[in-house]
């Protein structure tokens, strides 16, 4: 007679590889979390690792995940970056930047990753970013003779950066799992008031990282340049272009910033939490909306140098109007003028039965795109719940835990052997398949071996952005191939993404290398001051039982 308890190990085992197995044939993820938990349930039930009766509880995790105020964030960033894609905001954006440094050898490259950069930290949606780029930014590459494989791989690694950059929906996901795995680990080591783990730390232990490499990818393209000029040429511009360059500057960049410092420095100020700060950016993104709708609506009885002039002063005087509420209201004041300007704005939109019909039918069609994308991602979480259920409650936990514990090197060993497997799922499953399936299992172990839950979430997010650029399924150079054209072959597209990826593989062992820059800024924003309430004193880098020299 069999022992169950090693029996539910093994099965478990099994089911983690079916799990794998059968998404790579392309099977629906949720039924096929669900659906595989059900029945390996019931194998475990049949041989007595595990009891059915605890599949009554799946009703109250789900209740509970669609619930959860944290995840509340998650539609309302999304539903803020794809208002940002479908009012061209983007497209002003990135033909602006291109003007701005397609003087210089790389230039067009460099304007990529900058944009890139900013529609990572406003929108966070790597599709529509990767489309934009890839036919907006891919056609004038190739016309001022760029490399295609460099044109092409830089426009991907780019695109991706909204996996890293906050806001990103991504590190929503890991900071909630987190959260409980931080929790539960620290009971189990007799620490009865941890530290949480919220979201904002995520964000700010990103923000480093993320900026880092943006700014990696863009001396890739100037060292390219600099050794190669034929691959990355200057981009002749004519006196026209370069006509009021600097106003267009102006006009292009302030929309997207000011988005980013209303939702990035209103957490980071700790004004409002994320949930919080991602309607402000909702709402924050439909002002821009209308705007756009009314200078296009402008431009018609007038010429684009005029509507440049005058967006200017405006965008100034919106700079302007900002710092004066801002001064005497603090973020109650801001807030409040952002909602009096989104009603001033409707007074003009509401009266024009064509600028009604165009504000109407983009917030149908982003409201239609959120709720899809939304879906989409809970209707994954709810599958990977049943999964987790029954992989844990049939030993898998224990087995990951004391696979991970025999690893040589220690704490090293077990969190580059779980980054390596992300990796190389990345390679076959989307990057919530990954999260949903390996996080909630190797998290609560790794924390247990000492590893800051803070830097665990960065080296996390890092790996997973990996996902969408490594060959045969990243969705980066899907997105591209869809809108590339035939004279880009798919080779070239697998070929230029090489180095980039190489570059992300660098700043994960950099990161690891160097703690801080995941864990110094939340330290210094968020723990500082608890620490100073509690005792009077700032707090360390590190906790006492996360020693530096670990790595963790």
């Amino acid at each position: 007679m069999w022992d169950p308890a090693i029996a539910g190990q093994v099965l478990a085992a099994l089911f983690f590889v079916t799990i794998l197995v059968v998404l790579m044939f392309g099977y629906i993820v949720a039924w096929t979390l669900g659906g595989l938990a059900v029945m390996f349930g019931l194998l475990g039930w049949w041989i007595g690792a595990f009891d059915p009766a605890l599949f009554q509880g799946l009703a109250s995790r789900f209740f509970g995940v669609i619930t959860n105020p944290v995840l509340i964030a998650v539609p309302l960033f999304i539903f803020m970056g794809v208002v940002l894609e479908r009012s061209k905001i983007a497209e002003v954006l990135l033909t602006t930047m291109g003007q701005l440094f397609g003087s210089i050898r790389g230039g067009l490259g460099i304007s990529v990753v900058i944009v890139g950069t900013l529609l990572a930290a406003s929108t966070g949606v790597v599709g529509a970013t990767v489309v934009a780029m890839g036919l907006l930014a891919l056609p004038a590459m190739m016309r001022a003779g760029y490399d295609p494989k460099l044109a092409t791989g830089v426009i991907c690694a780019a695109g991706t950066l909204g996996q890293i950059v906050p806001p990103s929906t991504v590190l929503i996901f890991v900071a909630d799992i987190l959260q409980g795995a931080n929790a539960a680990a620290q009971l189990a080591k007799g620490n009865f008031a941890p530290d949480t783990v919220s979201v904002g730390d995520l964000f700010a232990g990103a923000f480093i990282p993320g900026i880092g490499l943006a700014v990696i990818y863009a001396l890739w393209v100037i060292f390219r340049a600099a050794v190669d000029p034929k691959c990355a040429p200057a981009l002749v511009m004519t006196a026209e272009e370069r006509a009021g360059l600097g106003r267009r500057v102006v006009v292009a960049l302030i929309p997207p910033l000011a988005l980013i410092v209303a939702v990035l420095g209103s957490i980071i100020a700790g004004v409002a939490t994320p949930t919080e700060s991602a309607s402000v950016g909702s709402m924050g993104a439909l002002l821009l909306a209308i705007i756009k709708l009314l200078a296009d609506r402008y431009l018609k009885g007038h010429s684009p140098a005029d509507l440049e002039k005058n967006l200017f002063f405006f965008w100034i005087g919106f700079l302007a109007l900002i710092g004066v509420i801002v001064w005497l209201g603090g973020a109650f004041g801001l807030l409040t003028m952002l909602l009096v300007m989104i009603v001033a704005a409707m007074v003009p939109v509401v009266a024009s039965a064509e600028l009604r019909r165009d504000f109407f039918e983009t917030l149908f069609e982003s409201s239609k795109g959120t709720m899809t994308i939304t879906s989409m991602v809970f209707v994954i979480l709810l599958g990977a719940s049943a999964f987790a259920l029954v992989f844990t409650r049939m030993g898998g936990e224990d087995l990951v835990r004391g696979f991970l514990a025999t690893m040589p090197g220690g704490q090293t060993g077990a969190v580059m052997l779980v980054m390596t497997i992300m990796f190389v799922l990345g390679f076959f499953l989307d990057t919530f398949e990954i999260i949903f399936i390996t996080v909630p299992i190797t998290a609560p172990i790794l924390i247990m071996m000492n590893v800051d839950p803070i830097l665990l979430g960065v080296l996390i997010g890092l790996v997973l952005q990996t996902s969408f650029l490594t060959p045969p399924f990243g969705f980066a150079l899907f997105y591209l191939r869809g809108v590339a054209p035939p004279s880009i072959t798919t080779s070239m597209i697998y070929r230029g993404i090489v180095p980039f990826v190489i570059m992300q593989v660098m700043v994960v062992m950099l990161v690891w290398a160097q703690p801080k820059l995941a864990t110094g800024l939340p330290n210094y924003l968020f723990r500082q001051s608890e620490a100073q309430k509690k005792n009077g004193a700032p707090p360390p880098a590190f906790n006492s039982d996360q020693p530096e020299s670990d790595g963790g």
